[in-house]
Order: C-alpha cells, then structure tokens, then sequence
C-alpha cells in the first residue's frame, strides 16, 4: 500500500488579483514564492504563497480572475483549508484580524480552538495552533516568524459521497484514520504539516466552480518515480488518471475521487528556487518556455500587481 505524505498544495479560484495578493501577503504575511501564468490559460496569472521557502505543505496557488462568477462551496471541493500557527498565536491572529475589518468566529474539532474566517473572495479558512511544523522564516510588515503561518494544517473536505472519498483518503492516499464525531472523521498523514483531514460525513450537494471555491487538492509525491508509481496504482484501483504534466515547478497528474474532489499528486522537486534564487522569489514573472516569446504581450494583457505591506 502506498502512503503520501501529505498536502502538496491547495488551489483555488478568486477575483481580482490585487485583492488577492492584499490579502494573503498583506494581511496573512505569506510569502509570494512564485509569479507565473496559468500553463493553460496564459492570459491569466497562476499565483504561489508559501512559507518562506515554498515548502510543500505550505503552498497555496490562485487563478485570479477580475470580473468573474462567484462559486458555490459544496460536495466536491475543500470546503476549508487549515493554516498552521505556533501554539499561544491565536490572540495576535485575532487582534490581525480585528486591525483590517475581517469577521471571524471560533469553533472547536477533536479538541482544537479553530479561529475561523473568509478571505477577501470568500475563501472558507482557519488557523489552528499547533507545535508540529517548523517555522516560517518569513517577516513581512508586522507578521514575524514567531507568529508566522508555518503552513497547511489539513482541510476540510466535502464530498457528494462522503463514504468514497474516505476509501480515497484512507485506502487509496495512505492516511490513517485518527478519530470520529457526529460531524466529522478525522485522518492523518505522516507528514508534520499538511497532514490533517477532516471529512464531513454528511453527503454534500455539488458545489460550483467560481471565484471563491478551491479547484484541487495536491498530494504529495517524493519524485518522478515515485509519481509514476501512483499513478500505475491508482489505474490498478480503477481510476482515470491523466498523462504526467510538467507544471516547471514540480510534475503533476490529476484524478477524480468518487466522492466528486479532484486530486493531484505532484513531486516535491525541483521546487520554486529553480529558476529564481531563494532571495528573490516571487519578484518577477516567471514564464515557462513556451510562453517566453509572448512575454511583451502577456504583461500588456496582464493586470499591473504589486506585492505591498498593508501595515
């Protein structure tokens, strides 16, 4: 049987990508690890933040489009991605919170105080404390690596049929199951960060794709090899899998789980500091070789960002 180690990274749809890039390097204080296109809509930016390394565990990405439809969460999708803050945090995320006007409310899940709100798009988060997880190195305005988001927590996964994608997560992704409530099952990879799942055990009515929904989850894969492992194994388990795609920053292949959620696999390596150093990460558009010739034309159709302290 084959183990994962955990969440690569998450990805979701939102609107206007200034407002998007506010939020999660302004408000959250991630780091912008990487400034690209969207491989198959080229007019479109494919944001990456992260820890301040780009570790897998700590990435999420964005398709940013200005002006379009708003989603529906539901079965289907993550229905909340998980941060992961250092334990005694929770007050200062708060008091962040609370400075830039963002609703929140507190819940508690197999005994964890979860602080929980909506992005400027309407992204469903929370930040659990945690001591697993090394620090984020990363300072950007008043967020310090001592009270840094260190990366994903888990997610909350919502399904059309809940009983499917657990046989998924469990007997397909490795995890193993860990608790149970009224609400939800919890499972656990061996990963120390993005390593938690909970699935609502209630079937979902099918969510919407739009601005404001996550459109994958990302597992994670050691390396070329190991991904054409899981993909051979998951074609042995009766699923459709996709051809290998060479994503520049790692290598991705894409299947639907039969509760409805799509699930990649993709390779740790080569990372985001291929093609940029560490230092300077996240400066620049970054285009993969097949773009490189309409890169003048591409930063016309592009929407002007800057990465800017909110503080």
């Amino acid at each position: 049987m084959k183990k994962t180690a955990g969440i690569h990274h998450i990805t979701a749809i939102v609107g206007h990508p200034q407002e998007n890039i506010d939020f999660y390097a302004g408000v959250l204080g991630l780091r912008l690890v990487k400034k690209t296109v969207n491989f198959d809509d080229p007019g479109t930016y494919h944001f990456y933040f992260g820890n301040d390394s780009g570790k897998p565990g700590t990435i999420i990405t964005f398709f940013p489009w200005a002006d379009a439809y708003k989603g529906k969460i539901g079965g289907g999708q993550v229905g909340i991605t998980t941060y992961v803050i250092p334990p005694g945090k929770m007050p200062y995320w708060e008091k962040r919170l609370e400075k830039f006007d963002i609703p929140f409310t507190k819940a508690e899940r197999f005994g964890e105080t979860y602080l929980q709100f909506e992005d400027v798009h309407g992204l469903q988060l929370e930040l659990v404390e945690r001591a697993e997880g090394e620090q984020n190195n990363w300072t950007f305005g008043e967020v310090t690596p001592e009270v840094a988001i260190k990366g994903f927590g888990g997610a909350v996964l919502l399904s059309t049929n809940p009983e499917k994608t657990m046989e998924a997560v469990q007997d397909v992704m490795g995890l193993d199951k860990m608790d149970e409530d009224e609400e939800y099952i919890r499972f656990q990879s061996s990963a120390d960060i993005g390593n938690t799942i909970d699935i609502k055990k209630t079937p979902m009515e099918r969510g919407h794709m739009g601005v404001g929904t996550v459109h994958h989850i990302a597992w994670r894969a050691k390396d070329d090899e190991d991904q054409l492992d899981w993909q051979q194994y998951l074609i042995e388990k009766g699923y459709h899998v996709t051809a290998v795609r060479d994503r520049n920053y790692f290598n991705a292949i894409y299947f639907r789980e039969y509760g409805e959620i799509l699930f990649e696999i993709a390779t740790d390596p080569p990372g985001f500091a291929h093609d940029e150093s560490y230092e300077t990460m996240g400066r620049n558009l970054m285009l993969p070789s097949q773009y490189e010739m309409y890169r003048e034309r591409l930063n016309e159709m592009l929407i002007p960002i800057k990465v800017r302290e909110l503080d």
